[in-house]
């Protein structure tokens, strides 16, 4: 039943990814040389060109997701920051981290608002938020959740600050200062110690906050070396949350089991989210983690996809160490996949399905309709008042959704469009032949003259042709996670 634990066949570092039938293909080089593009991390400059170039033509899904940025209370350009010099996350200490997420969210939205619509108002206003917080905070403290603060909001800060790091009253050295000094040091001493607790107490969720944050303050930062830490630990970190510890088994048919399945619901989804983050902003970068180790993490979205829609997958038994070092310890075991609520959701689809069937040509049928049944994706406020509501950024089928390439096994130029510019390496790949999909049936992300139907963002449906969405439920329901 298993290829291996750990191990799949024609694992790569750089330069090739084995392929199902064992043939190395090249893939996107790192960009090794040069300065980073900007901007350049979940959105690139063709990336904003596009959706403003769609929604203005009236382009289904993309109106439809517009429609939800639009109609989100943090995208209103009379937002006003409630900056504050300490940011306290965890219990027993007087928590006032809602205040940042929720800023960090309405300066997002509304710059990501202003590049589709060109209204300055929403620029200014995201300039203002960011501005306020850099000019004030300067401390991030709690239990151990203030690792969390600083990965999550961390990655968040930035991406909303690459998105107006040109506007002419953007404080630029400030912001950089802010990621360096408050939200960088405290994600890359959680990946170095966890904690001063043993590797494999926390779950990988904790690592991938901690990942994103790394890589998008070196991305942001034009520092490479924090850039080559987070894609060095993506691909071997000790930590739960590398991407071989996070999905240790790969299944025959083509799926690999996220060991967070065995915790709950919600935080697989997080992490899911998570790693998506941190592969999108590779690639940005021309750096290749979506297709690492034979697309590890389309086989593991796959399989948090399947379960999430309903369906049966398999859970090999997995006990972790937990304690502190030099402290108590002892071990915990999930023994079975938890149980899936197919009506919970997160802005986490469209990103990842967009990214393999379109970007590279691949099959991904529970991608597929997981993107399908999620779109149209909101963001921050739109999936309830408390925290989870906000660990991704989202708005997916406005910002992700793209047409479908015209030859996936061509040569891929640095997705960035201001590469060539900058420096960045070109791609030279070829498309992986890898399938983490149902060998039989028909995926609707294979063909680009039934995506209206199979992706069916703009109307947000839940069961589109030929019942491909109308999916067996079980009688039992989880309760949601952070």
């Amino acid at each position: 039943m298993l290829k291996a634990a750990g191990a799949a066949a024609g694992a790569v570092g750089t330069g090739a990814v084995g392929t199902a039938a064992g043939v190395a293909t090249a893939v996107p080089a790192a960009a090794a040389g040069g300065p980073f593009a900007h901007p350049g991390l979940l959105h690139t400059r063709t990336d904003l060109d596009r959706m403003a170039a769609k929604v203005k033509a009236g382009a289904r899904p993309y109106t439809a997701g517009f429609a939800k940025l639009t109609a989100n209370r943090h995208s209103q350009s009379g937002w006003r920051a409630n900056p504050q010099a300490t940011v306290y996350r965890g219990s027993g200490t007087p928590e006032n981290y809602r205040l940042l997420y929720n800023d960090i969210h309405a300066a997002y939205q509304n710059a990501l608002q202003y590049h589709v619509s060109g209204e300055e108002a929403h620029a200014d206003t995201a300039v203002a938020i960011l501005n306020a917080w850099s000019g004030k905070l300067t401390a991030l403290k709690g239990s151990a959740d203030r690792f969390l603060a600083a990965g999550l909001y961390g990655y968040q800060f930035a991406n909303a600050a690459e998105l107006v790091r040109d506007h002419g009253d953007f404080e630029l050295g400030r912001a950089r200062k802010l990621l360096l000094d408050v939200f960088h040091p405290l994600s890359d001493d959680f990946l170095t110690r966890h904690n001063n607790a043993v590797v494999t107490n926390y779950w990988p969720n904790w690592d991938l906050t901690a990942m994103a944050c790394v890589l998008a303050t070196g991305i942001f930062c034009d520092e490479r070396a924090i850039v080559d830490r987070a894609v060095e630990y993506f691909k071997h970190g000790d930590g739960m949350g590398s991407v071989r510890h996070a999905i240790p088994v790969v299944h025959e048919d083509g799926l690999a089991e996220w060991v967070e399945a065995g915790r709950d619901q919600g935080h697989a989804l997080l992490g899911v989210g998570l790693m998506g983050t941190v592969c999108e902003m590779a690639w940005n970068q021309g750096i290749d983690l979506y297709g690492y180790d034979d697309s590890r993490f389309l086989k593991g979205a796959q399989y948090v996809a399947k379960w999430s829609l309903g369906g049966d997958v398999p859970y090999m038994a997995n006990t972790r160490k937990k304690g502190a070092i030099g402290g108590w310890s002892g071990t915990e075991t999930a023994s079975d996949v938890a149980v899936a609520n197919p009506a919970m959701t997160r802005p986490i689809w469209a990103m990842i399905a967009n990214h393999y069937t379109k970007r590279r040509g691949l099959s991904a049928s529970y991608l597929t309709r997981a993107a399908a049944k999620a779109a149209p994706e909101g963001g921050g406020g739109d999936y309830g008042p408390n925290s989870g509501g906000y660990d991704q950024l989202g708005f997916g089928t406005l910002a992700y959704t793209r047409d479908r390439a015209a030859d996936p096994a061509a040569p891929v130029p640095t997705p960035a469009s201001s590469a060539a510019a900058s420096g960045a390496r070109p791609h030279t790949s070829a498309t992986p032949t890898v399938a983490a999909s149902p060998a039989s049936g028909r995926d609707l992300a294979a063909t680009g003259s039934e995506e209206v139907v199979g992706w069916a963002a703009a109307a947000g449906v839940t069961a589109v042709a030929g019942g491909l969405l109308l999916l067996r439920r079980r009688d039992r329901v989880g309760g949601e996670a952070r």
